[in-house]
């Protein structure tokens, strides 16, 4: 469906992507956030992954109201966020990607800073995938950490180094985006993002972080960030893959290197997997592997006793 075409701007800088699954409840306040935007050159392309509850009802009724800006409202078969990304930007029409959740929403200024800063990059030398701004649980409190100042130019492996921490809101070159695809594997229907941005960043693309909030986060119940480890378990191979790629990464600290063989071994070994199979799975030593077992027990311990 598109908006009403006496109305929507046919100059289309940014697809505003949104994969929902059953948030047909919440998906309102994001619309209502994109139709106060000061910019309008911009789409609306939503992925519905399989939702049944009322999603398809309310764009059924939106289709009735005058958009200035076009909707595409597109219902599939329940296959995880990172098969609506791949599917997403292949239709896209903007040369920009902004993948905004359905209980995330917008500050009025959002779209109109994007393209402000994307401008600032667009003849510029150095090698961009995008540009970011921070997300925060309300339009002054930020998410996580960042720098002092308007903006860093960094890689996503450099993020730690320039203490650009948590749930940031990177916008992609679409183009970009289309040359690294997520793995999509049979049977699972989840693997990190990360997966993705630091193979991006492993091939020397920078993003340009600014230091403003455009997107705003509300982390619910039953959303992916708020799933945890019982996520990781039902998705284990591409665990691996994502856990097997970041330890070799050597931009990583050795403490976020760590804590992610320490997650898989964690769960690997909940599943039964022998020590053998893990060190095979990592391309890491016996030695190493039982280091690791070791240390989650001597964890697991310490907090029995506190």
């Amino acid at each position: 469906m598109d908006g009403d075409e006496k109305t929507v701007s046919n100059n289309i800088d940014i697809t505003v992507f949104t994969p929902t699954f059953n948030r047909g409840h919440l998906i309102k306040k994001l619309y209502d956030s994109l139709r106060k935007q000061h910019n309008y050159c911009f789409e609306w392309l939503v992925i519905d992954d399989g939702s049944t509850d009322n999603t398809e009802d309310f764009f059924s009724e939106i289709r009735n109201h005058s958009n200035n800006f076009h909707i595409k409202y597109i219902k599939t078969e329940n296959g995880g966020k990172h098969r609506a990304i791949n599917k997403a930007v292949d239709i896209a029409n903007g040369k920009l990607f902004f993948i905004v959740d359905s209980d995330d929403y917008l500050p009025e200024y959002a779209i109109e800073r994007i393209i402000q800063w994307e401008n600032e990059i667009s003849n510029s030398n150095v090698k961009f995938a995008g540009v970011s701004g921070n997300r925060g649980v309300t339009k002054n409190e930020i998410i996580g950490t960042t720098f002092s100042g308007e903006y860093v130019d960094a890689s996503s492996l450099e993020r730690e180094k320039f203490k650009i921490m948590g749930d940031k809101a990177e916008v992609f070159y679409t183009k970009v985006l289309r040359s690294y695809k997520f793995p999509e594997i049979a049977g699972e229907n989840f693997i990190t993002e990360s997966v993705v941005w630091f193979k991006i960043a492993s091939d020397g693309f920078k993003i340009r972080w600014f230091n403003e909030i455009i997107c705003i986060t509300e982390y619910l119940e039953g959303g992916l960030t708020q799933s945890g480890l019982s996520l990781y378990e039902r998705n284990m191979n591409g665990l691996l893959l994502s856990t097997r790629q970041e330890i070799r990464y050597k931009q990583l600290s050795l403490k976020w290197r760590l804590g992610k063989c320490l997650r898989y071994v964690e769960l690997a070994r909940k599943q039964r997997n022998s020590i053998t199979r893990i060190s095979n799975d990592l391309i890491l030593s016996k030695p190493i592997v039982l280091m690791l077992v070791i240390l989650l027990n001597v964890k697991k311990n310490i907090k029995k006793r506190s």
